[in-house]
């Protein structure tokens, strides 16, 4: 019993990770470093179990990251705009 749970550990850890840098995208020194991590646990524990689990731990990343970016590339482009004019 005790090793089915240890086993779990890593896609449960992926999935929060995912989800915390889903919630804090504003705060790029905790959202980007959480989703990186939570995109590498997810790919490595996908490919050892193949579970839904790790899978949704690496979208969750993906998604946080990717929001993240979205947030400051836009916050760039409208400073630099607004000094243009």
């Amino acid at each position: 019993m005790k090793d089915k749970k240890e086993r779990y550990v890593g896609h449960i850890i992926s999935l929060v990770l995912g989800i915390i840098s889903i919630l804090t995208n504003l705060l790029y020194y905790i959202s980007i470093p959480a989703g990186v991590t939570s995109i590498i646990l997810g790919i490595r524990n996908y490919k050892k179990t193949g579970s839904k689990l790790a899978l949704s731990g690496f979208i969750t990343g993906i998604v946080g990251v990717s929001l993240s970016l979205i947030v400051y590339i836009s916050l760039i482009i409208i400073l630099l705009l607004q000094n243009m004019y």
